[in-house]
């Protein structure tokens, strides 16, 4: 849809998402699959958050950002997979101009606060096993409530960015939007006008968002590494390493995928290839956190035997 601007241009009021395929057959697999996914997603991590905040077994720093993780999760996934579910139904998904910008900001909003989370986690573990005598101290509840402040306002001024960005784009072409989403890169293939300026400034903030917690990450585990290696018992370095090995699997499918999206050449992959990257990134990751957490951490698994044995017998 186009309305009139300066008599003689039209601007586009609503964009057209093409989605991941137009081939029937396929659309319906596909919206079985994800519709899947996505509802394992939510009950995944509402579990998640339910289970740390009735059990007292797990009121500590590293649960705390869990419990966060599954929210951001939960809103992250839901930005976009009800959209794509609802375009492989019709024959034309239609978003409003306001509505792709609300996506978009929601999106890299939570996608930056995702990464701050990893960052705090790992950073947690760091004082866990590096200075156990200080833990209680360095990860007090202010310090974990200053961190998520911290997390939260860079995924404001991440999403600041890019959504100042798409209201400064002008659309006066094409509205069909070859993506799922609402996702920047499209929006810029159509768009008649830009700000490199703020293009540059969105460019700018996701990669230092990125990189800044990518450090943060890498310096965590090379102490930490250097600590399990000093250990002289084989047992203290297996449980040390136990309780690292959900956070690196969880930060490995994240950042792996995010760098893969975002860093690499945009001439050596296609469109359809990020599109489906970037299911994997936005729909299939918030599903398979909680179970990471749950399957490989032994503290997370007993708290749902205690809290369902509760059940069973009360």
């Amino acid at each position: 849809m186009y309305s009139l601007v300066d008599g003689n241009h039209t601007t586009v009021t609503e964009f057209i998402l093409l989605g991941l395929t137009q081939d029937p057959v396929l659309r319906v697999i596909l919206f079985i699959i994800i519709l899947c996914i996505y509802l394992v997603t939510i009950a995944g991590n509402l579990c998640t958050i339910l289970l740390i905040r009735v059990s007292t077994q797990l009121h500590h720093p590293m649960y705390f950002f869990l419990s966060n993780l599954a929210f951001a999760d939960m809103v992250f996934s839901s930005s976009v997979t009800p959209n794509m579910l609802v375009n492989f139904l019709v024959d034309k998904n239609v978003i409003s101009y306001h509505g792709c910008g609300i996506q978009l900001g929601t999106a890299v909003f939570f996608g930056a606060v995702e990464c701050f989370l990893l960052a705090a986690m790992a950073y947690d573990r760091f004082v866990a096993i590096c200075n156990p005598l200080l833990y209680s101290t360095k990860m007090s509840t202010q310090v974990c409530v200053q961190l998520l402040i911290v997390a939260y306002t860079s995924g404001c001024f991440n999403a600041s960015s890019f959504t100042i960005s798409f209201f400064s784009l002008v659309f006066c072409g094409s509205n069909r939007v070859n993506h799922f989403f609402c996702d920047f890169s499209p929006l810029l293939e159509v768009a008649c006008s830009e700000d490199s300026v703020l293009i540059l400034l969105c460019t700018f903030t996701a990669g230092f968002i990125i990189v800044f917690t990518v450090i943060i990450i890498a310096i965590s585990y090379i102490y930490i590494l250097i600590t399990i290696l000093k250990m002289r018992s084989m047992e203290g370095r297996q449980k040390a390493f136990s309780t690292c090995t959900s956070h690196l699997t969880a930060v490995a499918l994240f950042y792996g995928t995010v760098m893969f999206i975002y860093m690499m050449p945009k001439s050596s992959y296609s469109t359809d290839q990020n599109k489906v990257i970037s299911v994997f990134y936005m729909v299939v990751i918030p599903m398979l956190n909680p179970l990471i957490y749950s399957l490989r951490n032994n503290e997370i698994k007993g708290a749902l035997k205690r809290e369902l044995g509760k059940k069973v017998f009360s």
